[in-house]
């Protein structure tokens, strides 16, 4: 048979095995690999949602699904053209994804009657009891070609197992015709200074994998995939959700020229955040990790009492905790950006799934009238550019912001153009500047009349000293019980938050501006709605990335269609919120309360039912 190397637009690999298999380390690198050729590409982490699975159960299998293509990518993929199993629990959790025409690889060792019997096979063929047995099967004994690999290595038994992914790598890169070089530099990187001697061990099995495949029959074919035309010049790198929010917050900090301060629990799946601001020590970030949830945020408002770009990261559950101290910063007026990167719920729920679900919580889940402005993220890249306009409404409006990420976008990777600081605008919070007349008093809740903005006065401050605190007062600083001056500063604290409308963008249709049909979405929701209407063709789109509030043509957009379509990861609660503002607009749903992405298939159906 005739070998053929075949030029293809795209390709979906999913990498899938026992969490210590390293599945989500061998994803990385070929995503890492693939944006480094100049690929479009989007990944996503499936993590097992227990901590200490048993081996070999499906229940703790561990994914990473990448999608590469030769133009912009703006989705993982629904299906795989290529599945890496490397046992028969992996197989059993991920063959449902194998498109028809896929190649399943599989690590023949680990098939053996025990792994058949954790993963829950009845029979002793996988392929036929899972009906995947007219795939192009790749039954490659990986654990075997390893060891006899590394047999010389002097490393330790266990040592060499660890390796398999990387016999696995070299594999898939030798079928999508990857180059090895870029993960001879991550080895180097990784292992040169502190573990040398492994360096070496890595590079062979990786490079006998790669030349296993190309010697086996079971591979006629390979593919290529080739670089991106349509990226917009510059200087690009792969970039997780979770990193892009810590460097939009670190850019918001050297644009409003403030220290940046986080103060945070660990939760998954935001502590990536932390520990990516962590690092820059050097561009004078300072992290705390607190005791708990609670602590977390108490310290970030005293940092930004004290004038810092205050900051704290949690998910669902830590946000339910911070809920008080969130009270306590829209009614002291300081600034402070919540990172909210939202998980399955409720309670602890699904703690490495992704879910839309934190919606309502962050709109209305607080005591008192309480209006907080509310952003959320629409892609990893994405992330940056929310960080930073998250920063910068909260630094420049006197109010506490939450960001709304996903699991999805956090965890998940794709190219991301390193912008220039110069394209960038100047953050300006309202400090005070100058001194006082003698006689004269600061009056810290007195407003500008434009924005109902107050100044911000950095303690120390000759002349502006004044008290802040949960207890209501007037514009004077002074504690009040009166009802009428109540009423005021509730009705100027929303209508503060309410005047952001004028510094952020219109919202923007994809599409005739009128028509039958406008399909809504927010959040992380994005790449896989924009593939399903460009698929459709023939319906407008509208993705909100500012949710509190709304952009001031969204009553005119929404009006503009016979029919709203709102597509959300949870069970309608952007459309309720929409109904409730507009209920002039024919809003309908479409929902998934999985803890997984949409499948961009689910949405083609979901719009072709409402046209």
């Amino acid at each position: 048979m005739q070998h053929k190397i075949i030029d293809v637009k795209d390709v979906v690999i999913r990498f899938a095995g026992d969490s210590g298999d390293g599945m989500q380390l061998t994803g990385s690198l070929f995503a890492d690999m693939s944006a480094i050729y100049g690929n479009g590409l989007s990944t996503f982490p499936d993590y097992p949602a227990e901590i200490r699975a048993p081996h070999g159960t499906v229940s703790g299998v561990s994914g990473f699904q990448v999608h590469i293509g030769s133009g912009k990518v703006s989705t993982p993929g629904d299906y795989c053209d290529l599945l890496v199993a490397m046992n028969p629990a992996a197989l059993k959790a991920n063959a449902k994804w194998c498109k028809p025409t896929a190649m399943i690889l599989v690590d023949e060792d680990a098939f053996d009657e025990s792994g058949m019997k954790k993963a829950g096979f009845t029979t002793d063929n996988p392929f036929e009891e899972l009906h995947v047995e007219d795939r192009a099967l790749i039954v490659a004994p990986i654990t075997t070609l390893t060891q006899e690999s590394l047999k010389d290595s002097g490393m330790d038994q266990k040592s060499i197992l660890k390796c398999k992914n990387m016999f696995t790598l070299g594999m898939a890169c030798y079928i999508y015709s990857r180059p090895l070089e870029y993960i001879y530099q991550y080895l180097e990187k990784k292992f040169a200074k502190k573990h040398p001697e492994v360096l070496e061990p890595n590079k062979k099995v990786l490079n006998d994998g790669f030349n296993y495949a190309s010697n086996i029959q079971a591979i006629p074919n390979t593919y290529t995939v080739m670089p991106s035309g349509d990226l917009e010049p510059g200087l690009y790198r792969n970039i997780t959700g979770n990193q892009a929010v810590a460097w939009g917050l670190l850019a918001a900090s050297e644009k409003s020229n403030l220290p940046l301060f986080c103060g945070s629990y660990p939760i998954t799946p935001a502590t990536g955040i932390l520990e990516e601001l962590a690092i820059h020590k050097n561009l004078g970030a300072k992290t705390l990790q607190a005791e708990d949830e609670i602590a977390g945020i108490c310290t970030a408002i005293g940092a930004s009492y004290a004038g810092n770009l205050a900051v704290t990261t949690t998910s669902g559950p830590g946000l339910s905790l911070k809920v008080e101290a969130m009270g306590l910063a829209v009614m002291t007026e300081l600034p402070l950006v919540i990172v909210d990167v939202q998980r399955g719920g409720p309670s602890t729920g699904l703690p490495t799934k992704t879910e839309q679900t934190d919606l309502n919580m962050a709109l209305y889940g607080r005591n008192g009238e309480c209006p907080m402005p509310v952003i959320a993220s629409h892609s990893p890249a994405h992330c940056f550019d929310a960080a930073f306009q998250a920063a910068k409404i909260a630094l420049e409006h006197m109010t506490p912001v939450i960001l709304l990420s996903e699991g999805f976008l956090g965890n998940g990777s794709e190219p991301w153009r390193i912008p220039s600081m110069a394209d960038y605008p100047e953050i300006k919070p309202p400090f005070v500047h100058g001194g006082l007349a003698e006689g004269e008093r600061f009056h810290p809740f007195e407003r500008d009349p434009e924005t109902f903005v107050r100044k911000w006065a950095v303690p120390g401050q000759k002349g502006f000293e004044h008290r802040v605190g949960g207890l209501e007062k007037n514009h004077n600083g002074v504690l009040s019980t009166d009802p009428l001056n109540h009423e005021q500063m509730v009705a100027e604290r929303a209508a503060k938050v309410q005047k952001i409308q004028n510094f952020i963008p219109e919202l923007e249709v994809d599409g005739p501006a009128s028509g039958k049909l406008l399909v809504v979405g927010w959040g992380g929701t994005y790449g896989h709605i924009f593939s399903a209407v460009k698929e459709v063709g023939d319906v407008s789109y509208a993705h909100f990335d500012y949710i509190n509030p709304l952009p001031k043509n969204t009553e005119e957009v929404l009006c503009s269609f016979e029919k709203v379509l709102v597509c959300e990861l949870n069970s309608g609660q952007f459309a309720d919120y929409l109904r409730a503002r507009f209920p002039q607009a024919n809003i309908v749903k479409y929902n998934k309360i999985q803890a997984q992405p949409f499948l961009v298939s689910e949405l083609v159906a979901a719009i072709n039912k409402e046209k």
